[in-house]
């Protein structure tokens, strides 16, 4: 059985988590789905860190201890990962009692090993970095590029690391393993930093004097462990070096995961740490880009944080999650805004995701009663042409995900999902139905229900939720321990007929940005006045109102032109949840999400009656909430003695033909 071992950096707990913690903790999470669903044995950690200076100052300015700041942070971030589906094996802190054992215990071997000396050292520290820094990191303005302040000079005697002493190492193992760092612009960029010259020594140490909160050094009681030497033993630690079985199945599989901010410490300091405590590196070093707010890093300072949770609850989990690996381009920056989230939702989501469950399911229960349907074989699709395409899409996306192309595999995946909503409206099965071609509408339904089956196992590293509901509308559950996903790629055939599906599917309803109302603005002296004359002679008050022409209401065809009918196809009608006489009715209209109307129907048809058919819609009607669902359209009818016709086309027409 192959391995896998993910990691996240652990977090630091000077601040609660945001969009940045999330996006790395759900790529990470759906690695590792993606790799127990490849069928490897598979092991992912996260944790926090919470020793250093920026620590002591936080819990001082919220008038508490080092120990009682760091349990009430890091408890933050242990609550938010069930909340956002993340499936860690463990949880590690940096000031448990099992962390501080080994990260003594590493020193202690590499000071033994006479790579760690003393010396006295006069340099330029910043507090918001914990570190030292030399002049050629500053900016113009002689000032910490990232916290925009100068760094403080500073004289002390502290320990060091003798880091210089693995640069020629380091450089040849990178060259060695082209994809020890990736993307390929990050291991670029530390073989820039390697060339530039000789590597600085790193200061390891703190004196207890200046900072007491960390672990003191095995070798000098007055001296705690400077940061990165503490935080970056935690990936060993979790695994119980030096003997725990984790260490020995799972350290040669490992594969780190970090944003590009902390580069330097994961792909410099830390592989020649190994290399000094004569430990095995890493395999990959995985590195992303930031998701910026209107082109600017997300900064507490500015203001322009995103919680992750509001927009979980706002939009839900599994769309959430889509977007993250969707719109980043891994390794590069992207950015955020509600409209680009609300945007997927809709169009890949709603419009082509849930159009396609909703539609077919809806089909199956009205041609086969709910059942899949006997095809004439099993083996191939209907459609040799859709087979094929199925085929390439599903080994693309195994292929870019384990790539770590997220985005470029999703998009792979949804090349098979907007081929499926095409092959309904090319295979029309409501005309097979009609014409009595049940052979052939039995194989077109069972390789719809098939691929839609292969859909769901492999979206299940980025919407788990979602996937698992889709199996079970398709009748099953998820068992992880029985998919074979290279089977999933070549074989067709593995749902079986006479399986009973749900009677409909409601995954991703259309969602609207919440709008901000505008603030009332105060009216003109002159149109206050017009307003109250108006009000006093028994005027309406309404602006630009229709006058008809005459008592008969005729109007002028130019007035009609401004009616937009279209003709569409029903794709569900769901009753609405508080009022007896109305449907919520998805109607295709050839736009790139169904269209949300609700229609007073239900006191004369079924729901299953009316999905499949084709109706005429006033396209261009203001939306009009009806209660509490947002109706944005009508569909057209006639009242007869006794009941109700719909009006429609008199053959079957593309969904958004324009009525003329």
């Amino acid at each position: 059985m192959s391995r896998f071992f993910i990691t996240t950096p652990i977090y630091y707990v000077n601040a609660k988590p945001h969009l940045g913690h999330a996006y790395t903790t759900i790529v990470a999470d759906s690695l590792a789905r993606f790799h127990r669903l490849c069928g490897d044995e598979t092991f992912f950690l996260t944790g926090t860190d919470e020793h250093g200076d920026k620590i002591v100052q936080a819990a001082e300015k919220a008038g508490s201890t080092p120990q009682q700041y760091v349990d009430a942070v890091s408890a933050q971030f242990r609550d938010l990962w069930p909340e956002l589906g993340i499936t860690n094996d463990d949880f590690i802190r940096t000031t448990e009692p099992r962390h501080k054992k080994v990260v003594q215990t590493i020193l202690q071997q590499v000071y033994d090993a006479g790579d760690i000396y003393l010396k006295s050292y006069e340099g330029l520290y910043c507090y918001g970095c914990e570190q030292f820094l030399t002049e050629k990191d500053l900016d113009a303005e002689g000032c910490c590029p990232d916290h925009k302040v100068p760094p403080a000079k500073i004289s002390e005697a502290n320990y060091f690391f003798r880091m210089s002493k693995y640069q020629g190492w380091l450089k040849e193992h990178i060259l060695a393993n082209p994809d020890f760092i990736r993307p390929e612009r990050y291991r670029n960029e530390v073989l820039s930093m390697l060339d530039m010259g000789v590597l600085d020594d790193l200061c390891i140490s703190r004196p207890k004097t200046r900072l007491t909160w960390g672990i003191e050094l095995p070798f000098d009681s007055d001296y705690v462990t400077y940061v990165w030497f503490d935080a970056l033993i935690n990936y060993v630690t979790a695994l119980g070096w030096p003997d725990g079985d984790l260490f020995a199945r799972f350290w040669e599989h490992t594969d780190h995961m970090v944003a590009k901010d902390i580069l330097k410490p994961h792909a410099v300091f830390w592989p020649t740490m190994l290399k000094a405590a004569g430990l095995p590196v890493y395999q990959h070093l995985n590195v992303h880009g930031y998701w910026l707010v209107k082109d600017t890093k997300m900064s507490k300072s500015l203001g322009n944080v995103v919680e992750p949770l509001a927009l979980k609850d706002r939009y839900g989990l599994d769309a959430f999650r889509y977007f993250l690996l969707r719109e980043m381009r891994f390794g590069r920056d992207a950015s955020f805004s509600e409209e680009a989230l609300v945007g997927r939702l809709n169009a890949d989501l709603a419009n082509d995701l849930g159009n396609l469950f909703s539609r077919v399911l809806a089909m199956t229960h009205k041609y086969f009663g709910g059942q899949v349907p006997a095809p004439g074989t099993r083996t191939a699709p209907a459609d040799p042409a859709l087979g094929e395409l199925a085929r390439n899409a599903l080994e693309n996306y195994t292929t870019l995900f384990g790539r770590l192309e997220f985005g470029q595999a999703l998009e792979s995946l949804w090349e098979l999902v907007r081929a499926l909503n095409k092959y309904v409206d090319a295979s029309a099965p409501w005309a097979l139905f009609k014409e009595g071609r049940t052979d052939e509408l039995a194989g077109v339904m069972y390789t719809l229900l098939e691929s839609m089956r292969k859909v769901a196992l492999f979206v299940w590293p980025v919407m788990p939720g979602t996937a698992e509901a889709m199996t079970a509308q398709l009748g099953g559950g998820f068992d992880l321990a029985r998919v074979d996903l290279d089977a999933e790629v070549r074989e067709f055939g593995g749902l079986e007929p006479g399986t009973a599906l749900a009677a409909g599917s409601n995954l991703f309803p259309r969602v609207d940005l919440p709008r901000e109302e505008p603030a009332p603005q105060p009216a003109a002296k002159g149109k206050a006045k017009e307003a109250k004359e108006a009000k006093g002679k028994g005027k309406a008050a309404k602006a630009s109102a229709p006058v008809a022409q005459d008592a008969l209401g005729v109007i002028d065809f130019t007035d009609f032109q401004k009616l937009d009918l279209r003709v569409g196809t029903v794709l569900s009608a769901e009753p609405h949840p508080d009022a007896d006489r109305l449907f919520v009715v998805q109607v295709d209209l050839g736009e790139e999400a169904p269209r949300q109307v609700v229609a007073g129907l239900r006191e004369f048809f079924q729901g299953e009656d009316l999905t499949g058919r084709q109706v005429v819609v006033v396209a261009n009607l203001a939306p009009r909430p009806l209660r509490g669902k947002t109706s944005h359209g009508m569909i057209l009818a006639v009242r007869r003695e006794g009941g109700m016709e719909l009006l429609t086309a008199s053959g079957p027409v593309a969904p958004g033909s324009k009525v003329s």
